[in-house]
């Protein structure tokens, strides 16, 4: 009988933030919103390479604008989620962010597209991305309150991976029947789903400060996390692991098309198999309430790098495949770990500022990562590459716990 009780108990624990309607009603939006983004995701990939007929340095490019404006904004976006309402600036996001898709299906469907456009293109949906991103992570909080962060996260993320279980699916079928501009097109509407969700959201339920329109310093969030050596040690793990590591997209289109000649529908397989193991970390995450600290967080990435190595010298599309959700399943692990300690050990007036210096991190070295990635693949060859990005993610990670290991220990006695 106590087995049953605890077993409904662990039931409601694992999808406790949906107690409150506001993440209920967002996380439902999101859903479709995170399959519009994948979607996209797989067509604009194979919109360069195959219907452009371009190679990794071009891919690497897109990529690269995509995710600049996260340099050159995030740290500006947390301070703006610091200061005004944090949903109301997610509405501007999100209709921007569909503005553009649409853009890109419409002259994609006329035949007008070129590289250029893309490339331009792709730095705005980036940086709606980048002013949303921060905005959005800081914005959990308010949905579900201090204690639920946690579970919030990993609900998020288990929403984001089912996304990335449809959406390259959805892609890869609506490519082989009508080429990529539908999948824009479907993208610019999924954004129409969160904008009518936040509009819908009850503001009194929400968990949050009075909000004080006064100027929040970009600076002050730096000095407290130069005063805390253990989100330095995650936040440079994170830095190595996303960077070098998270490239999945890149790896999978030049793979697919370069290394096994495989089709659309197989290129957007890769997207929804790797989901599967990234799923299943989500879900594993929701069951978890204590803190994940600095030295897990490290012992993840770690693994993470050595999966990519093993990933790389796999022979076949069909044992790429099989182990891609071993990869999948250690990154989502690595990167939930470090995103719940970064926001449950942080201050909320301090949250916005700090999860944007993260997601600069996370994100923002990408424009620099892709490009060199993909120059690298084109010169050494996407295996090689592949391999040493697993490389540089293990050796990264190890130097951070070289070097930082006493404050670690430290931090972990004092948790």
């Amino acid at each position: 009988m106590s087995e049953k009780v605890n077993d409904k108990t662990q039931k409601i624990s694992t999808l406790r933030s949906f107690q409150y309607p506001n993440f209920t009603l967002l996380f439902t939006a999101n859903l479709i919103s995170n399959t519009g983004t994948w979607a996209q995701r797989v067509a604009q990939d194979w919109l360069v390479v195959t219907d452009l007929h371009k190679g990794g340095s071009e891919l690497g490019i897109v990529t690269g604008l995509q995710f600049l404006p996260m340099l050159l904004f995030s740290l500006y976006a947390g301070s703006l989620a610091d200061r005004f309402d944090k949903r109301k600036l997610l509405i501007v996001t999100n209709a921007g962010g569909g503005i553009t898709a649409a853009i890109l299906g419409w002259l994609t469907i006329s035949h007008r597209v070129n590289l250029t456009e893309v490339f331009l293109l792709a730095f705005l949906l980036g940086l709606f991305g980048a002013l949303d991103t921060p905005v959005r992570q800081a914005f959990t909080s308010e949905l579900v309150g201090k204690s639920d962060i946690a579970n919030a996260v990993s609900l998020n993320s288990a929403n984001f991976n089912i996304g990335r279980l449809i959406g390259p699916a959805i892609s890869g079928l609506l490519i082989s029947a009508f080429n990529t501009g539908p999948s824009f097109l479907f993208n610019a509407g999924s954004f129409l789903f969160v904008i009518l969700a936040l509009f819908l959201m009850n503001p009194t339920k929400l968990h949050r400060n009075a909000v004080e329109n006064k100027p929040r310093k970009v600076a002050e969030g730096l000095r407290y996390i130069k005063s805390r050596p253990d989100l330095i040690a995650v936040i440079t793990t994170v830095f190595f692991a996303s960077t070098f590591g998270l490239n999945f997209q890149i790896f999978n289109a030049l793979l697919s098309t370069k290394v096994f000649h495989k089709s659309a529908g197989a290129f957007g397989a890769l997207g929804s198999i790797l989901a599967i193991g990234s799923l299943l970390a989500a879900v594993i995450a929701t069951k978890l309430d204590q803190k994940r600290k600095p030295l897990f967080v490290m012992y993840c990435a770690g693994l993470f790098g050595i999966s990519l190595v093993i990933q790389a010298s796999m022979p076949t599309y069909f044992s790429y495949a099989l182990f891609l959700p071993v990869s999948g399943f250690i990154a989502l692990t690595t990167m939930i770990a470090a995103n719940t300690y970064t926001q449950t050990t942080t201050p909320q007036e301090l949250r916005g500022r700090v999860m944007g210096f993260y997601v600069l991190v996370f994100l923002g070295a990408t424009p620099v990562g892709s490009p060199f990635i993909g120059w690298l693949s084109d010169t050494l060859g996407i295996r090689q590459t592949v391999a040493i990005c697993g490389l540089i993610t293990t050796f990264g990670t190890l130097a951070v716990y070289l070097i930082m290991r006493e404050n670690l220990f430290n931090t972990s006695n004092n948790d």
